[in-house]
């Protein structure tokens, strides 16, 4: 099964990377256990951004731009993690959704979450990113995960607390949907050229 993280994070080291990696890793471990072979593949915005800016106003995408879109469109599943300016998304995060073709996520599972400074941003889960993802007809699991600063405790593990439980619940239903959804299949959204189509005529 292929699952794809979208992470939006701007600093080096980044804590929307590591509530990516936490919970790309724990939806992998469940999709393991239950004895699906998984693909995972971490998409970085930050190192996209120059060509998400030559897309948005060229309206064509570079190649590392394009093969990112091609790995989020066949995904089975997808999580996306932001950082929280101005009470919403990232501009970064928006803007690479925005290029995302409208119905190449319908009925994909997805899994929202954000990191803030504060745990007032929480909201952000519910008013910004679950209204995006239904706009794109994906279906969000219902835990997203949010971490502000003092979720990450004094050292800065991230393992201690609600956000460690908030991670696993959501890794697994996001691994639940995915294991009862169909694996993504390129070949069904192939072009069929019309001689090939008359060629399956003759044969019937």
């Amino acid at each position: 099964m292929k699952l794809v993280a979208v992470t939006a994070g701007l600093s080096v080291p980044s804590s929307t990377r590591l509530l990516t990696d936490r919970l790309a890793g724990a939806t992998a471990d469940r999709l393991a256990a239950t004895g699906a072979r998984t693909d995972l593949r971490v998409v970085e915005l930050r190192a996209l951004a120059r060509e998400i800016a030559d897309h948005l106003v060229t309206g064509f995408p570079g190649p590392v731009l394009r093969e990112a879109l091609d790995a989020v469109t066949a995904a089975d599943g997808l999580i996306a993690v932001t950082p929280v300016f101005a009470a919403s998304y990232s501009g970064l995060f928006k803007s690479f959704f925005d290029l995302v073709e409208h119905e190449a996520l319908t009925g994909r599972p997805v899994l929202i979450a954000a990191t803030g400074g504060t745990a007032r941003h929480s909201l952000v889960l519910d008013h910004a990113l679950r209204p995006l993802f239904a706009h794109l007809r994906s279906v969000v699991v219902p835990t997203g995960v949010y971490a502000a600063s003092e979720d990450w405790g004094s050292a800065g593990d991230g393992r201690g607390g609600d956000l460690a439980g908030r991670i696993t619940r959501a890794a697994d239903e996001l691994a639940a949907l995915m294991a009862a959804r169909p694996a993504a299949d390129p070949a069904a959204d192939r072009v069929v050229p019309f001689a090939e189509q008359l060629a399956a005529l003759r044969v019937g």
